[in-house]
């Protein structure tokens, strides 16, 4: 999420010194830029690592501040969610054993970060997106306590001017609406950086672009947000969704995206992709400054262009361009950030081989692809890869059209092979983690499609909460045993029972699937609709989805004599025999409150209510048949225990 000493300039002064300093920056790295202060002849590879943390239950916990505290190492910091953490591992050299140290890092510190976890009974997991994630693990109250973050959410709702909404249809089809910037805190990635030369940042980072496709379509590892099955890589759509502050307007002006893969392919240098995030989008977050950069660099010195880093932070392009100091002295690289997070580290650094692989590769093998392919076909294939995966097709290089894991396989798996060994890398690495992308490609399972697979492999088998439960719990055991996730075996429902029933919340079990009536239609509709099927409460509901009241199959049948239709035909309405006052719960709750709530209220049922409007609703039959199952699935012992 980048610097965070940084605040929300309201003071319009203020503002304008803060894009002074900004100006400035740039003008300084132009001038670095020319005078050949940046860094070549060399070439490093970094990563960082996000994650999730869950509870015994497997769902989000909230120790991200906690566990900082206990492993008290700047390797570690912060992300958005209370419930996330992020890894900034060392830069190496891009060569010899490059990988293999890498894969060495990441399974140090997240082995350091799961011992902290687990003394607290919570797990690390590597995954895009948290298959039990749920929307009140969203709330504001979960955002990490770091100033940036809260002034984030401020400016971009503000600019927005209401509510986010997410919108996106898959097998399944999702439409929400949230308060706050949290949606973009149900994501998680690897991101790999790739320290350039100057000369050669512009057909580099076009090249990024271009293999971005065929990257992401291998390494799909985000199918399912709230349960919905969407897209194969659902963090691209919820990421740029989560932090847009367009709004709709009566014209068709075009705007951009924050969150975005670009617009076109760079000509020149670094300073057109910089240009351009400064022409298309307002400066969001201050910071306090004490560096000039001109005066800095007048003096000698090497400046860090704090401006400049902080509002590039605040413009999530796909492969975004950075800037950085280490070692005294300057260099610029490109970050990819379409990777998600998992299955595994073999995985994950086998992703970082493929992505580097190709991109040396590609230098010599398409060189200069803005003068050879249409940009907006890279666009296409990198939101076809988003959607399906190694299911895609991508339009090439030579206006050739192919399915992705052919492609993958014919042309650019030797093209990363031959990349890697170019570099200098080790042979043995080179193949170890090439080979990992090949069978992964070859058996057509990625994370993804594994999780996908598991979800259908045990439908009907419990609910779907189990079920998701079960997909987390699986995920958590398989990454940590060492192979990679295309012989993983499926999740078995059975892997994620276990926990306090008492502690279930309401959302977890209540039924979604409701049928619902208005208050003006009439009686003789909801006795049939009850019969056909074979539901004893039907919630009533007014134009705008709130609660309006309750029709029980009791209360139904004792005034279906009343309620037959009056003189001259006319019928009775709902809202003359509901009950105004239905018994209500919050999706929060605990089964604990919900029977209390039920024996308080003498009632056999309760609505799930938020906000006013209808999420679900739990009956005394639920109930009963959840502590059924739980009983059995404790081997017939005490449910409370």
């Amino acid at each position: 999420m980048g610097s965070q000493d940084v605040q929300r300039d309201e003071d319009a002064a203020e503002l304008r010194s803060f894009i002074s300093h900004l100006l400035r920056d740039v003008q300084a790295l132009e001038r670095m830029l020319d005078e050949g202060m940046i860094e070549s002849g060399v070439h490093r590879i970094g990563a960082e690592q996000e994650l999730f943390l869950v509870d015994a239950a497997r769902r989000p916990a909230m120790l991200a501040m906690e566990l900082l505290e206990r492993v008290a190492d700047p390797h570690y910091t912060t992300e958005l969610g209370l419930f996330n953490l992020e890894i900034n591992l060392d830069p190496l050299r891009f060569e010899g054993d490059c990988l293999s140290q890498l894969e060495g890092q990441l399974d140090f510190t997240l082995e350091r970060l799961r011992e902290a976890a687990h003394e607290r009974g919570a797990e690390v997991v590597l995954v895009g997106i948290l298959p039990t994630l749920r929307k009140s693990d969203l709330a504001l109250a979960h955002m990490a306590p770091r100033p940036r973050y809260r002034a984030l959410n401020e400016v971009l709702t503000q600019l927005r001017g209401g509510d986010y909404e997410f919108s996106l249809k898959g097998a399944d089809e999702l439409n929400i609406r949230h308060d706050s910037v949290m949606l973009e805190s149900g994501c998680t990635s690897f991101q790999v950086h790739y320290q350039v030369e100057p000369a050669e940042f512009a057909q580099c980072y076009n090249l990024a672009q271009l293999v971005t496709a065929p990257l992401l379509a291998a390494a799909a590892n985000s199918p399912l947000l709230f349960g919905r099955r969407l897209w194969r890589e659902t963090r691209i759509p919820l990421f740029q969704q989560s932090i847009d502050t367009r709004r709709a307007g009566h014209h068709m002006r075009e705007r951009a995206a924050r969150v975005s893969f670009g617009q076109k392919w760079v000509r020149e240098s670094i300073l057109e992709l910089i240009q351009e995030d400064l022409a298309r989008f307002r400066v969001l977050l201050g910071a306090s400054l004490e560096e000039d950069s001109l005066d800095v660099l007048a003096r000698g010195g090497l400046p860090t262009l704090p401006a400049l880093r902080t509002h590039t932070g605040t413009v999530y392009r796909w492969n975004r361009a950075c800037f950085g100091t280490g070692e005294g002295q300057a260099h610029i690289r490109i970050e990819n950030r379409v990777l998600p997070s998992g299955p595994t580290v073999l995985d994950e650094v086998a992703n970082a081989a493929f992505f580097l692989g190709m991109l040396r590769g590609a230098q010599e093998a398409y060189g200069d692809v803005s003068g050879t392919m249409p940009f907006h076909d890279a666009e296409a294939n990198f939101l076809a890869a988003a959607q399906r995966g190694l299911s895609a097709q991508f339009t090439w290089v030579d206006g050739t059209t192919a399915p992705a894991d052919d492609l993958i396989r014919r042309e650019l798996l030797p093209l990363a092979w031959q990349g890697l060994r170019g570099a200098g890398l080790d042979s043995a690495d080179v193949d170890r983690y090439l080979g990992v992308i090949e069978q992964r490609v070859a058996s057509r399972r990625n994370g993804a499609s594994w999780l996908l697979r598991s979800l259908a492999d045990m439908q009907g088998a419990d609910t779907q909460d189990a079920l998701l439960s079960a997909l987390t719990a699986a995920t958590a055991t398989r990454q940590w045993e060492g192979t990679p996730v295309h012989e993983w075996p499926l999740a078995k429902v059975e892997e994620g029972r276990g926990g306090k029933p008492q502690a279930l919340r309401i959302e977890e079990f209540m039924t979604t699937d409701l049928i619902t009536v208005h208050p003006d239609e009439p009686m003789d509709l909801v006795i049939r609709l009850m019969d056909w099927r074979r539901i004893r409460h039907v919630p009533v509901e007014d134009e705008d989805g709130k609660v309006a009241g309750l029709l029980s199959c009791f209360e139904a049948l004792r005034q279906w004599a009343p309620a037959a239709p009056r003189e001259g035909g006319e019928p009775v309405p709902v809202r003359e025999v509901m009950q105004p006052d239905p018994v209500t719960i919050a999706p929060e709750a605990t089964v604990s409150e919900a029977v209390a709530r039920m024996r308080e209220a003498q009632s056999d049922y309760l609505l799930v209510v938020k906000e006013d409007r209808l999420v679900g609703i739990v009956t005394e039959s639920d109930i009963l048949q959840l502590t059924a199952r739980l009983l059995e699935q404790l081997g017939g012992g005490d449910a409370d225990g």
